[in-house]
């Protein structure tokens, strides 16, 4: 955390505290409603025990797999610049992005027992390919989790200074050299919260071990919390899990905290990163591979989308459009709201940080306690709380919003926190020195630090939100719907070829809103 000069003002409290009063009672209140409602009194019967041993080593194998794919993927985008490497990092965020269950029908084209690989197989005969199980849910999570480490671990390397490398070259030193002395530190400050993210992602999973985790023994806590909540109205029992799930997690965060080491890289002058190094032929051989491999395991399912889908989408009715409308707004508001809260927290914990690290430690915890949450249990305790005073299907699409923006809160956090921390630690003194008040303060030495991971953060929101079947499915009327909402009801009447035609718009929208966000934290910032 910086050691910031600047005091703890009255409207730090007011931001920072009016976020955290928000996540605390979308996480803690909503499971505290639903604990309140119902008795809890039954001990845990083996099929959950089983449910929480199959969450943590698919969560676990799926994190150290994406973070061991993702470090040398990172590393090649880092050190080489080729046409089209915007291009790939641009998509790169596409898989994370995809909707459940748009990847899951991708990843079934591509991997099933009727699928690409399974067919090239069979000419050398052997039998289909199944991945259903522990397998298929590893699979899954590594697919769509390699983007998001290879983001935060690509942004990790942009934040060493362009100097040091320099330095290196003029010191002689070589690839191994600066693995040492400059990447390694970097990594050991990065890595563990990646793998948070990731180990957390993997927890809350519904939709993935749903469609590929093969029965009673591939069942995570999320679908367990999810039957106990529809199939059988056992809140108790949802509650239950629910806390099961929150004490995990927030152990794994705070060990991970309390484990990370911050980058020590002293200050640079902002110039675009340049490299020397891993110019090598091995290297480039190497560097080559990594991103061929990778490229062709996350593009070949949304190729099989794209094929799919492309003639149904010209033939969508009009309640697909208005669909689209109500996700777009939805997901909108859910990056802004988002993204506020992620600055209104940083900036809070940031300046508590200088007198109360413990302090500061526990309210970085508290923003990673959404992931620990699942939405089902989190749209349930809204339910409750909010049925005596308004009907809940009269606000469905402002509670999905909030509780989307809640959700993807732990990932703007982790991508704005270290940013505006590295801002203060380098520009925090010169603007004290200098008199800036907050607002100038801000916008002239932190924003122009702090634009670029907004607008991946909310660019991921959004996408995020767009395609999220949790809550909407607890609230919605039947005459409101979003798309995800309304590509399920299609496949639930076996409206397969139109469903494949949502799930190409789906898709299309959620790419589109995250470049937009994206690249508008790329444009140059102006001082006036």
């Amino acid at each position: 955390m910086a050691h910031s000069t600047q005091p703890i003002r009255p409207i730090h409290f007011l931001l920072g505290g009016s976020a955290f009063a928000l996540l605390l009672l979308l996480t803690l209140g909503t499971v505290g409603a639903l604990w309140w409602r119902a008795e809890i009194t039954s001990s845990l019967s083996p099929a959950d025990w089983s449910a929480i041993r199959f969450t943590i080593l698919q969560a676990l194998a799926s994190a150290v797999i994406s973070i061991l794919i993702a470090i040398p993927t990172a590393r090649a985008l880092a050190r080489r610049n080729f046409r089209g490497r915007k291009f790939i990092l641009t998509l790169m965020g596409a898989p994370f992005i995809l909707p459940a269950i748009v990847a899951v029908l991708g990843i079934l084209a591509v991997w099933g027992r009727s699928g690409y690989i399974s067919d090239l197989i069979a000419s050398f005969g052997l039998g289909p390919l199944n991945i259903y199980g522990f397998g298929g849910v590893v699979l899954a999570h590594v697919f769509f989790n390699i983007p998001l480490a290879t983001r935060l671990l690509v942004q990790g390397w942009s934040a060493i200074p362009v100097e040091h490398f320099r330095l290196s070259a003029q010191l002689g030193m070589n690839t191994n050299d600066i693995v040492r002395h400059l990447e390694r530190p970097m990594l050991r400050a990065v890595v563990p919260g990646a793998f948070l993210l990731i180990f957390l992602l993997c927890i809350s999973s519904f939709a993935v071990a749903l469609a590929l985790g093969g029965g009673p023994k591939a069942t995570t806590i999320e679908l367990a919390i999810y039957q106990a909540i529809r199939f059988d109205f056992n809140l108790a029992k949802a509650s239950q899990l629910a806390m099961i799930q929150f004490t995990l997690c927030a152990a794994i965060g705070a060990v991970t905290i309390l484990i990370a080491q911050p980058m020590h890289f002293s200050k640079g002058l902002d110039r675009k990163s340049e490299r020397w190094d891993g110019r090598e032929t091995r290297y480039r051989v190497i560097d080559t591979l990594v991103l061929t491999l990778v490229c062709l395991f996350l593009f070949l399912p949304l190729a099989s989308v794209l094929i799919r889908g492309f003639i149904p989408l010209f033939t969508l009715p009009i309640t697909v459009w208005v669909a689209a409308f109500n996700s777009v707004t939805v997901a909108v508001l859910s990056a802004i709201l988002s993204v506020c809260m992620s600055i209104a927290m940083s900036a809070f914990m940031i300046r508590i940080a200088r007198k109360r690290k413990t302090v500061s430690q526990v309210m970085e915890v508290v923003g990673f306690l959404t992931l620990a949450a699942s939405p089902f249990v989190i749209g349930t305790g809204l339910f409750v709380m909010t049925f005596p005073f308004v009907s809940p299907f009269a606000i469905a699409l402002p509670i999905t919003a909030l509780v989307n923006a809640a959700m993807s809160l732990p990932f703007s956090l982790r991508v704005i926190l270290p940013a505006m921390t590295r801002a203060e630690d380098n520009y925090g003194r010169l603007a004290d020195s200098l008199g800036m008040r907050t607002w100038s303060r801000f916008r002239l030495a932190i924003w122009p630090r702090l634009k670029r991971p907004v607008g991946f953060s909310a660019g991921l929101a959004a996408a995020l939100s767009m395609g999220d079947l949790g809550v909407i499915t607890l609230f919605a009327p039947p005459d409101v719907a979003t798309l995800p909402l309304m590509m399920y009801r299609m496949m639930s009447t076996y409206q397969l070829g139109a469903a494949a035609g949502v799930a190409l718009l789906l898709v299309t929208l959620s790419v589109a809103l995250f470049w937009i966000f994206d690249q508008g934290g790329r444009l140059e910032h102006n001082v006036r």
